[in-house]
This record gives structure tokens, C-alpha cells and sequence, in this order.
């Protein structure tokens, strides 16, 4: 017999609503620096920057420069690695998780402490009160939830620390009181051959109680339609009548909402937004959509924003939650009880209230496009893309966008011009799809004025190329990064690399 223990999520609920009804942000934050800066101060990390003599974020500022993540571990982490023993934080640190840059492809060591353990079980229980606060008879905890993550089998490292994938971590530290709750079951979890786990996954879940699905969209739509295929049934409502709530996030979601409201359609599931990364769970959605994402601002991360064009200053302005402006786009910087300080994480964001705060993803630092001088960066394509499945009434289920440049001069060479390359859920006929590259133009020339001008001064208007449904997914298997947090790049700005991309994509050199 299946224990419901909704009723007392919803206790703890309650209770965690009455703290944040009463909770300055602002001061929040500043307790959370000051409990940083005291931790650490011990470590070599905090011996060097002096944290002893840091009394306030001016202070903090003033003595800890902006890092990344490459800044990071050449500095930091990688002569002791995997032996990091008081270095950026307390403690020797246990964990590591594993996770390829999106643009650069590099494999990344991100440490991971036992503090940011609970952060983001603290983090993850915010997610599900903020449902309870949506969904006052909510019963999610009536039957298990479900995370498309990538393997959790972890790597031992020299030293006795594990390596492995974010969810891999996270599953080997489920309190057992909750582990009936959580699927997939190790047998699925534990397999490292993405084809042979989405075989798995598809016959095993259909007669499953989910009430809770999780996951980056892109992989999400992949498992679903073979769900759907393999069972006959034409929505998510009809394989699991009591879902809840699907938790998206990773990727800019409005290119995908069209279709997974379509598979939620008739059920009683909503969609949820969070924003979590290796470095730390930032924010999650506690209300509409329209709102924006609440930051979790006292889980031990401590946040900073930097606008993007002062990242290349020797001297960037850095503002924190007391004095960032509203409505203006910054990249997100974070200092974390992970020991990584003043780090750049590479997105940016755009605070939309203060009170409580509440932020919006609006694209990535290194994630931006300007080989002709049309500067172009991801939050434009993502709405262009959007525009265009409309337009078109297509659902896209992954995208890559770069640029190619004529290799030769002369009457038959190929003009200056963008190629996107896309996949849809099901493939489009050569007329739509004309339609889709028409509209994603204009859209593109609506979102950017400079790419506007160098199309009526000569570029020459995108190309678009339909990839067979899966072939994004054998792309990053074959690279080794299919499943869990990785996702494809959305623009690329290195045209070479960008060629053989193409090229690996299409089959076509």
C-alpha cells in the first residue's frame, strides 16, 4: 500500500511560505555573503583574498575579482585536483560534477560540497512548495516523480572523491525515507548508453502513477514521443491521468511551449520553470509564467550582476540585489558555499522585481553571433524560432545557428549568409518549411536592427535545413553528452568549427 505524503510536504509548505512572506531579500543576501566570507576564511582561497577583514559586500567586491570558470581551475583547482582540501572552500570535497560547455565542448570539474548538498535539497523543496502554493489540493507526493537526468553512475576519483553527472550526484544522496518516490529505479538510472536507457525508460513507465516529470525540454520531447508511439496514446494526460506539474528548464522554453501544451492538453498538469545549475540552484517559478523566476536567495548562494559589457573591463561595475536595476539585462555572477567566488556563470538575466525578486533568463554571455557585425545573441534566435513554428504551425524540437562565409570569390560562390539548422517533431513538407524561413527572417530583422541593415546592405537570407527527427540526439551521444544537463549550442560563432558541425549534422561536406 502507497503512502501519500503530500500532507506533510504541504505542513512544511505552509511554514516555508510564512518565512519568505517575512524575508528581506536584500538583507538575505548580505547574511548569506557574510555567512560565505566566514566559512571560508580559513581556506587558502579566503587566507589569500583576505576574508578576514571583509565586513560588507563593498569589502567583498573590493578584494575578490570576477572569475570564470577556466580562471577557476587554472587558478584554484586544477593543481590540486582531485584532492581539493581547504582550498576554495572547508573540507575536502567529495564530489565533482561533470559537465561539457556548451560552446567550447570542454569537459568541466565543477566541485560540489556537502553545503551545496542541502542548498539544493533545500532548493528542490522550494520547487515543490511553490507548486502547493499554485495547487492548494495538490497530491504530488502520492506517487513517485520522475527526472530525466543523465547516468548516475559515478566515477571514483584519486583520493576517494566521485565524479558523474549533476543528477547522478543527487540520486546517490536521496534521504531513503524518499527514494519510493523518486524514479527511474537504479537498473534504468545507472545505464550510461542513452539509446539502450530511452528503450528502457519507454517500456517501463507506461501503468507508472507520475505526478511529477522533470528534465531539459529537448530530451523530454524525445522520450515522450516514443512514449507515445509505443502505447497508441495521443497525451501525457492519457499515460499518466494524474500528473501534476512538468518542470522544464536548461533552454529558453517558448519555442517549445506550443507543443507540450498540446501534450498536457485535457489533463491536470501545469508547466513550471526552474533555473538550476552545477554551481548552484538559483530560481524556480512560484507563481505565472509572466512573472518570472523567484531567485532563492537564502539557500548559499549569494548573487551578483555585471553588465555584460563591462565583463572585458579590468574594472566592472558590480551591482548585488540591493542595487541592480530593473528591466536591464546583466550577466549573473555567484559566490557559493561550493567554494567558487565571484564566478561568472555565462548567463544573463533581467530582474523584473525586488520584492519579492524575481528574475528572467535572457541568453548567454559567450553565446552571440557577429560575423558580418550583425550581433546577434540567443534571446533574438529564440524568439525568431518561436516566431517561426508559429508561423508555420511547426514544433521545433532542437536548433544550432551559425554563420557561413564564402570561401571563394566569383560569379558562383555562395553568398554571405546565417544557417539554422533545426529539427522538428514531425518533418515538414518543402513548402512549410519556406514558410518557417521566411517568417524566422523577418523575425530576426524585427528583434535586431543591425541584422537588418546588413540584410538590405547584401547578406543573404538564411538557410534552413530539416534534420530527421533523433539526428541532434546521435549527434551528442556520439560526442558523448546525451541525456541529462547537455544541450546542443544555439549559436556558434566559430565558422569552422560551425562547418563541421554541419557537416557531421547533414552528412554533407
Amino acid at each position: 500500500m502507497r503512502i501519500d505524503a503530500t500532507p506533510a510536504l504541504r505542513l512544511w509548505s505552509r511554514r516555508r511560505a510564512q518565512h519568505l512572506a517575512t524575508l528581506d531579500p536584500v538583507e538575505a543576501q548580505a547574511r548569506i555573503l557574510r555567512r560565505l566570507v566566514r566559512r571560508a576564511r580559513d581556506t587558502r582561497f579566503g587566507r589569500a583574498h583576505g576574508f578576514a577583514d571583509i565586513h560588507d559586500v563593498a569589502d567583498f567586491q573590493a578584494r575578490v575579482p570576477l572569475r570564470t570558470w577556466d580562471d577557476m581551475w587554472r587558478d584554484w583547482w586544477k593543481d590540486p585536483f582531485p584532492v581539493l582540501d581547504n582550498v576554495t572552500w572547508p573540507g575536502r570535497v567529495r564530489w565533482f560534477a561533470v559537465t561539457s560547455g556548451t560552446t567550447s565542448g570542454r569537459t568541466k570539474h565543477i566541485p560540489i560540497t556537502g553545503a551545496m548538498m542541502r542548498s539544493n535539497h533545500k532548493a528542490a523543496g522550494d520547487v515543490l512548495s511553490f507548486h502547493l502554493w499554485r495547487r492548494p489540493d495538490s497530491r504530488v507526493w502520492g506517487g513517485p516523480s520522475f527526472l530525466l537526468g543523465g547516468s548516475t553512475d559515478l566515477t571514483p576519483l584519486p583520493g576517494g572523491a566521485v565524479a558523474g553527472d549533476l543528477s547522478g550526484l543527487a540520486a546517490a544522496r536521496v534521504p531513503w525515507m524518499l527514494r519510493p518516490l523518486v524514479y527511474p529505479p537504479p537498473s534504468i538510472a545507472l545505464l550510461p548508453d542513452w539509446p539502450r536507457k530511452l528503450m528502457r525508460l519507454s517500456a517501463d513507465l507506461p501503468g507508472r502513477d507520475l505526478r511529477m516529470i522533470a528534465g531539459v525540454p529537448s530530451w523530454l520531447l524525445i522520450l515522450i514521443e516514443r512514449l507515445l508511439a509505443r502505447t497508441g496514446a495521443n497525451s501525457l494526460g492519457a499515460l499518466f491521468p494524474n500528473l501534476e506539474v512538468l518542470v522544464h528548464g536548461g533552454v529558453a522554453f517558448a519555442p517549445y511551449r506550443p507543443r507540450f501544451e498540446a501534450l498536457l492538453a485535457g489533463s491536470r498538469a501545469e508547466l513550471a520553470e526552474v533555473y538550476p545549475a552545477s554551481e548552484g540552484f538559483i530560481a524556480a517559478q512560484d507563481a505565472s509564467p509572466e512573472d518570472g523566476l523567484r531567485l532563492m536567495v537564502d539557500h548559499g548562494v549569494f548573487f551578483e550582476f555585471v553588465p555584460r559589457e563591462d565583463l572585458t573591463h579590468c574594472a566592472p561595475v558590480r551591482h548585488w540585489l540591493a542595487d541592480a536595476e530593473i528591466g536591464r539585462d546583466y550577466a549573473l555572477v555567484l559566490s557559493t558555499c561550493a567554494g567558487a567566488w565571484g564566478y561568472v556563470l555565462g548567463d544573463t538575466v533581467r530582474l523584473v522585481s525586488r520584492f519579492p525578486p524575481r528574475l528572467v533568463i535572457t541568453g548567454r554571455t559567450s553565446w552571440s553571433l557577429s560575423v558580418f557585425g550583425e550581433h546577434l545573441i540567443d534571446a533574438e534566435v529564440e524568439i525568431a524560432v518561436a516566431a517561426a513554428a508559429r508561423a508555420a504551425a511547426l514544433h521545433p524540437s532542437d536548433w544550432t545557428m551559425g554563420a557561413v562565409v564564402p570561401d571563394r570569390l566569383g560569379a558562383d560562390a555562395s553568398p554571405a549568409h546565417h544557417h539554422l539548422l533545426v529539427e522538428f517533431a514531425i518533418p515538414p513538407d518543402a513548402a512549410t518549411l519556406e514558410t518557417f524561413r521566411a517568417a524566422f527572417d523577418a523575425a530576426l530583422s524585427r528583434e535586431n536592427e543591425d541584422y537588418e541593415t546588413h540584410r538590405t546592405e547584401g547578406l543573404d537570407a538564411p538557410r534552413v535545413t530539416a534534420l530527421p527527427p533523433g539526428r541532434f540526439a546521435a549527434w551528442m551521444a556520439a560526442r558523448g553528452q546525451a541525456g541529462g544537463q547537455h544541450k546542443v549550442p544555439r549559436l556558434v560563432g566559430d565558422t569552422a568549427r560551425f562547418g563541421t558541425m554541419v557537416a557531421e549534422l547533414t552528412g554533407v561536406r
